[in-house]
């Protein structure tokens, strides 16, 4: 199904992990982000609206992306967090922190974590 790899050896996936403050994304991709590996979102873990982009719904994304990785033979992820950026807020939501602790305690190795915030370098009028 995934990869055929041998014991002990490492295989990477990208985690891209979209925290904003309505929601959390889970999304695992191929290196290249072309192939989507599995994508859960904070949404389809818990029924209130309110709920999804709690740190407990992206625990629980992170939880269902580590083990779908696993079956798939992906054991290790470079992450890529990205809050909502452009004109609007430039921190992650409350989600992205405890998504990237809960990877990391399901057993997946961590590669290399970089911020992919878009920032524009001159913008459109901010809201209010």
């Amino acid at each position: 199904l995934g990869p055929q790899v041998r014991e002990g050896e490492v295989v990477f996936a990208v985690c891209h992990i979209y925290a904003s403050y309505n929601d959390t994304f889970v999304h695992c991709t191929d290196m290249s982000g072309r192939e989507t590996i599995v994508r859960v979102t904070g949404g389809m873990k818990v029924k209130a609206d309110r709920d999804e982009s709690s740190p407990y719904a992206a625990l629980l994304a992170a939880q269902d992306v580590a083990d779908k990785c696993k079956i798939l033979g992906i054991n290790a992820l470079h992450i890529r967090i990205r809050a909502t950026g452009g004109n609007k807020t430039k921190t992650p939501g409350p989600g992205g922190q405890s998504a990237l602790r809960s990877l990391a305690r399901a057993g997946m190795k961590i590669g290399r974590i970089e911020d992919v915030t878009p920032v524009p370098s001159d913008s459109t009028r901010r809201k209010g």
